[in-house]
C-alpha cells in the first residue's frame, strides 16, 4: 500500500483558526451554505439578491472521504472507480442544491435535513459504494472492509463547527521530518483534488466582505476568503528551515525548462490525473503550460501529440496549477460556467508575471531519470476537509522567500514586493509505478536529511515558482477588501492551504535522461 509520510509542521508556522460553518459531503468534502432569512431573495443556489437579511443559519453535513480509503485499487478497475467517485461528487452537488433551495422548509421542520437530504443521500451513496466494491472485486482485488461505513453523513449545527480543516488531520499517516526546500514537505494517503462538488454559498456582486458574523464566510461569491486568511508578511515570524547538508555524492546540478506563463490562456476545469474522462472533474480552473492538449480525455496515447509551450520542444510535460483571482468585484469569462462563477470561483484571473520551472538534484546522492508518464500531485486541494497532513502550499513575497513561507495564510506584501507561490514536488519514486490508486503512494518526499526511504529511488525534484503582481488587499473593520485567492473546490473556502500543483512527465528525444545526467554532473542546463 506504500508509505504515508506526513509533513513536519514548523513551530513558527503562521496558523489560522477561523470559526465558520461548513457542509461536509461525499468524498470528504465540505460544502458551505449560507441560509439567510430575508424579505426578498432568489432561490438560485449560486446567485441572486439578498436584501434585508435578518438572520443566518448555517448547517454542516459531514461525510467520510471515500478516496482516502481507496489506496489499493487494481489497475484494471481504476478508471471505473474514478468514475464512481465522480458520481459521488454529483450526488453531493445535488444535495447542496437541495439545501440551498429549501431554506423555508428547514426553518419550519427541524427534521427536514435528516429526512429529506441526509437519508436519501446515504441511500444513493450506498449504491455507489456497492458499485465501487463490485468494480474492485471483479478484477480480483479486495475492497476495504469498512467501505459500507462511509455511506452515512451527519448534520451539525453551525455553533458546533470549526473552520480551518481540523477534520481529517490525522489522515496523513506517520509524521516524518521534511527538512526539504521551502520548509519541509509531506506525503500522505489521501486522494487529492478528486473531482469535488459544487457549492460555495450565495454569489455576491460586490467586493469581498470577509466578516464572519451571522454565518457570512466572506468573499465575492460568499465562500471565502476572510480577513483571517491574510497576514502582513512584514509581521510574520520567520519559519524557513535550513536545507539538508549536501554530501560529497550529492547531485548538485539544475535543469531549467522555460514554458511561459500561460499568456495564451490555456485553461480548463478538468483533472486527467484524478478524474480521467470526467468533464469539470476539478471543479476549479487550471493554468496549463507545457503540453497544450491536456484535458479530461487525454491519455498516454495522445500526450505525445499535444505540442508544447516550452522552448525545449522535447519537453511535452504538463505543468498545471489552479488560477489565482482578485476579488475586486470584477468577473471573468467563466462567471457563468461550471468550475467558475457557478461554483464560487469568481473575480479576474491573474496571469503570473514569472513561472520558473526547475529540476534539482538530491543532497545525498545521484538521481535516476523520471519514467515516461509519471504523474505527481503535490499539496492537497481539500485541506479544509482532510486537514493539513498533505498540505504543501508555500506563499511568500519577493524579498521574503528565504525568511517566511506561509501555508495557512496569504501574504500581504509591502510596496514593491510581489506575491510568490512555490512548490517542491516529491523527489522519491518507488521505481515501478507511474501512478498509484490514490495518486500519492508511488512517490514520496525525502526525509529530513534528504534521503529516500523504503527502497524508493531519488529522481530530479521538480520545483516551481510563480510570481504575481497583485495590489495588496486591505483589512478594514475585520473585513478584507480586494482579496485575492487561489481557485478551489467551492466548499474549501479558498483557503491558502488548499493550493496544489499537478505534473505529468512527458518527454521525447531522451530528454528525461538528459535532465538526470545534467543534475548528476553538477551542471546548470536548460
Amino acid at each position: 500500500m506504500g508509505r504515508n509520510i506526513r509533513k513536519r509542521r514548523s513551530p513558527l508556522a503562521v496558523k489560522v483558526t477561523a470559526a465558520s460553518a461548513a457542509l461536509a459531503l461525499g468524498g470528504g468534502g465540505l460544502i458551505w451554505a449560507n441560509f439567510y432569512a430575508s424579505a426578498h431573495e432568489s432561490n438560485d443556489a449560486w446567485g441572486g439578491n439578498r436584501t434585508k437579511a435578518t438572520a443566518a443559519q448555517v448547517a454542516t453535513i459531514s461525510c467520510p472521504d471515500v478516496g482516502q480509503k481507496l489506496t489499493n485499487v487494481p489497475d484494471k478497475a481504476r478508471t471505473d472507480v474514478a468514475g464512481e467517485l465522480s458520481n459521488l461528487d454529483r450526488q453531493i452537488t445535488e444535495a447542496y442544491q437541495r439545501l440551498a433551495t429549501t431554506r423555508d422548509a428547514q426553518t419550519r421542520d427541524a427534521s427536514f435535513v435528516q429526512n429529506s437530504i441526509l437519508q436519501p443521500l446515504k441511500e444513493r451513496r450506498q449504491n455507489i459504494l456497492d458499485r465501487i466494491k463490485l468494480e474492485i472485486t471483479r478484477v480480483g482485488g479486495t475492497a476495504p472492509g469498512d467501505l459500507d461505513t462511509l455511506a452515512n453523513c451527519t448534520g451539525t449545527p453551525a455553533d458546533q463547527t470549526n473552520a480551518g480543516g481540523q477534520q481529517g488531520g490525522q489522515n496523513g499517516g506517520q509524521q516524518q521530518g521534511g527538512g526539504q526546500q521551502q520548509g519541509g514537505q509531506q506525503q500522505g494517503g489521501g486522494q487529492n483534488n478528486g473531482g469535488q462538488q459544487q457549492g460555495g454559498g450565495q454569489q455576491q456582486g460586490g467586493q469581498g466582505n470577509g466578516g464572519q458574523q451571522g454565518g457570512n464566510i466572506g468573499g465575492q461569491a460568499g465562500n471565502g476568503p476572510v480577513a483571517a486568511d491574510f497576514v502582513d508578511i512584514t509581521k510574520a515570524q520567520p519559519n524557513v528551515q535550513a536545507k539538508p547538508r549536501k554530501t560529497s555524492n550529492a547531485s548538485r546540478g539544475t535543469f531549467t525548462t522555460r514554458c511561459g506563463v500561460n499568456t495564451n490562456k490555456n485553461h480548463n476545469t478538468d483533472n486527467v490525473i484524478v478524474a480521467p474522462g470526467v468533464k469539470n472533474g476539478a471543479h476549479h480552473l487550471h493554468d496549463y503550460v507545457g503540453n497544450q492538449k491536456i484535458d479530461a480525455f487525454a491519455s498516454n496515447n495522445t500526450f505525445l501529440q499535444g505540442g508544447s509551450s516550452c522552448q525545449n520542444k522535447s519537453d511535452l510535460s504538463s505543468y498545471y496549477w489552479p488560477v489565482v483571482r482578485v476579488q475586486d468585484g470584477s468577473q471573468d469569462f467563466d462567471q457563468n460556467n461550471d468550475g467558475g462563477g457557478k461554483e464560487g470561483n469568481v473575480g479576474k484571473i491573474l496571469t503570473p508575471v514569472q513561472a520558473q520551472i526547475k529540476y534539482v538534484g538530491s543532497p545525498t546522492g545521484k538521481v535516476v531519470a523520471m519514467p515516461q508518464f509519471l504523474r505527481i500531485i503535490t499539496g492537497d486541494a481539500k485541506t479544509t476537509t482532510n486537514g493539513l497532513a498533505n498540505a504543501n502550499a508555500h506563499w511568500s513575497c519577493t524579498g521574503f522567500e528565504n525568511k517566511v513561507q506561509l501555508t495557512e495564510q496569504y501574504p500581504i506584501c509591502p510596496q514593491g514586493s510581489k506575491v510568490v507561490r512555490s512548490f517542491a514536488f516529491q523527489s522519491c519514486w518507488d521505481g515501478q509505478n507511474a501512478d498509484s490508486a490514490n495518486h500519492r503512494t508511488h512517490v514520496a518526499f525525502a526525509d529530513a536529511n534528504g534521503n529516500c526511504q523504503n527502497g524508493f529511488k531519488a529522481i530530479p525534484q521538480l520545483t516551481m515558482r510563480l510570481v504575481y503582481d497583485i495590489k495588496p488587499p486591505t483589512i478594514e473593520n475585520g473585513q478584507v477588501k480586494n482579496a485575492y485567492a487561489v481557485d478551489g473546490f467551492p466548499e474549501q473556502l479558498h483557503k491558502p492551504s488548499t493550493d496544489h500543483d499537478d505534473f505529468i512527465a512527458i518527454t521525447k528525444n531522451g530528454l528525461a535522461n538528459k535532465i538526470a545526467n545534467c543534475v548528476n554532473r553538477g551542471q546548470n542546463c536548460s
